[in-house]
């Protein structure tokens, strides 16, 4: 009776470590889909439209993970009855073992249990009720973002941050404007955006997102992240920013919670060496205290980058630095656009209103209706992929860190829509498009944009042309092109017609440093402008970006009108500085 009751204790042991591995199991699977890769999906942050998605995948698997629990309740139910049962049974059987037996029934009942039953318990415990939840999750999988997609999206967040001046503390409570749902970001959040940013040297952002993650857990927020890490991060970052009196006090603290650590001690030396020497090269033998006031975005100077109108770009995105003055405003004018009497116009001309004066941007309103823009949405999403750039140097198309969204092309055959609006854009703008590039769709997901960039393809710079100094500085910066378009031999990008297909409820703006434009989205208008000059040069002046999306998903449609079938269309000036 021993070794059975023994036998008894054994089996309710394996069943509770199997139950514990099983769970075990369930929460390494969650873990690791973050690291999972699929080439088919790569840089699903940069598309809403196919976030989306990921959305109601998400929605299934809680529905199949449910499913699991509830039959792995109902297991341990079973395997509780039976425990429960034989408890008793042992009990009273373990209490008089010969008079137990005595009767013939017990030990009938004995041999049956230790024979059959006992058996039937064990295939019952070595049941797995996760193979069904498993199973989803192995088709699903295939769709997740991997451990790219993950750092984009966290890449995006540090443009926005950048771009509309918000800072981390915002950003963490959810504080943006036109959202209509409220997300959080925990300490282990703000604290994996600092590790992120600390990962790619780039100590500014980390700064911001480490303070914040310490000021949380000061507050007294939960996390599974040590402080001691946090300070770790915080206090190199800000000696790299180069405020030692800062990184000492944070590295003091540092060491205060944990005297053993090992780069501790090592940096508190090495940062007051350093500010020794400085004193002393400064003629100074006291230090100052060290600035107690929280970081702030303003607290450090952000690092210049490859772009050279980095901040007049990002203030069009904010709305600011719009160079729209009153007499400016005063040029500018609507009317019905009939397309030179163009007979699909007589009876219904688009109303078109100017944007800008010089150069000259129109906006055209009702250019697509809502079931267009449906339509034009279905037939791209099956064909949404990275949107790539022509390479200056080979002219192949490819993928850019500039320029994050999704795009598809489409053409006149994939569906009547698509003529429609192809003949569309050739009556109003009295341009052909036969020689004009495809439909483009693209959409902008978190952060989405395209940063300052020309539609037409650029010549070696002639020293003789006219351009003022901080648009040569700009012209400079960047390779010539002069073959991007050559293997379509329809000539260069003349002009472009953008349609906006959706409403952006904050960011998202199309804006143009050289000049101070900044044209925001609204659902069915179109803007259009010529990216060249009658003489065949490229207008410089049109220089453009798509500022990144803030709250929203934006949706756009573009036709790029190439110069081939524009002869007697739009006639070439007399002379080549003919620009009119």
């Amino acid at each position: 009776m021993r070794s059975l009751q023994k036998h008894l204790r054994g089996c309710v042991g394996l069943l509770l470590r199997l139950c514990s591995t099983m769970a075990t199991f369930l929460v390494l699977t969650l873990l690791t889909l973050s690291s999972f890769s699929s080439p088919v999906q790569a840089e699903i942050f940069t598309s809403i439209g196919q976030m989306t998605d990921l959305i109601f995948a998400e929605r299934e698997l809680v529905q199949s993970l449910k499913e699991y629990i509830e039959a792995e309740e109902l297991k341990l139910e079973a395997v509780k009855s039976w425990a429960n049962k034989l408890d008793m049974l042992t009990h009273a059987s373990t209490s008089d073992p010969e008079g137990f037996l005595a009767h013939p029934v017990n030990a009938y009942k004995l041999m049956k249990r230790l024979n059959t039953e006992w058996s039937d318990l064990e295939s019952l415990v070595l049941q797995d009720p996760s193979d069904g939840f498993i199973s989803n999750m192995s088709v699903h999988r295939q769709y997740f973002p991997d451990e790219e997609d993950e750092k984009g999206a966290a890449k995006a967040l540090l443009r926005l941050q950048d771009t509309y001046k918000l800072d981390s503390e915002s950003f963490s409570k959810g504080k943006l404007p036109g959202v209509r749902y409220n997300a959080e970001l925990t300490v282990d959040d703000c604290f994996d955006m600092g590790k992120l940013a600390y990962n790619e040297n780039d100590h500014y952002h980390s700064v911001l997102w480490m303070q914040q993650a310490l000021r949380q857990m000061d507050s007294g927020e939960d996390a599974k992240t040590a402080k001691a890490d946090i300070l770790d991060y915080l206090s190199y970052s800000v000696y790299q920013m180069g405020d030692l009196p800062r990184a000492i006090e944070l590295t003091r603290r540092l060491v205060a919670i944990d005297p053993s650590h090992q780069r501790a001690g090592a940096n508190l030396r090495y940062f007051e060496r350093l500010l020794s020497k400085e004193l002393r090269d400064r003629g100074r033998s006291q230090q100052e205290p060290a600035d107690e006031r929280p970081i702030q975005l303003d607290t450090y100077e952000r690092p210049k980058d490859y772009l050279p109108e980095r901040e007049v770009y990002e203030a069009l995105c904010r709305g600011e630095g719009v160079k729209m003055t009153p007499k400016r405003r005063s040029r500018l004018f609507c009317r019905y656009q009939d397309g030179n009497k163009n007979p699909r116009l007589l009876l219904k001309p688009m109303k078109e209103e100017d944007e800008w004066d010089s150069p000259h941007i129109v906006r055209f309103l009702d250019a697509l209706s809502d079931e267009e823009i449906e339509k034009i949405k279905e037939l791209a999403k099956p064909n949404l992929a990275r949107a790539t750039v022509r390479d200056p140097n080979t002219g192949v198309l490819t993928v850019a860190h500039y320029r994050v969204s999704k795009s598809a092309w489409l053409e006149g055959e994939d569906d009547p829509v698509i003529a429609r609006v192809n003949q569309r854009i050739e009556d109003v703008t009295g341009l052909s498009v036969n020689t004009a590039e495809l439909l483009q769709v693209a959409n902008y997901g978190v952060g989405g944009q395209y940063e300052p960039h020309y539609d037409f393809s650029r010549r070696p710079f002639d020293s003789n042309l006219k351009v003022d100094g901080n648009r040569l500085a700009t012209y400079l910066n960047y390779k010539d092109e002069p073959d991007a378009f050559k293997s379509l031999g329809t000539g260069n990008r003349v002009a472009t017609f953008l349609n906006y297909m959706s409403d952006v409820e904050a960011g998202g703006a199309t804006v143009f440093p050289d000049f101070g434009a900044a044209i925001w989205p609204r659902k069915g208008t179109a803007v259009f402008w010529y990216n060249l000059f009658r003489s065949g040069e490229g207008d410089y002046r049109t220089r453009h970006a798509a500022c990144p999306v803030l709250v929203g998903s934006k949706w756009v449609s573009n036709k790029w009108i190439h110069e081939r079938g524009q002869e007697f269309r739009r006639p070439c000036g007399l002379t080549e500085g003919d620009r009119s």
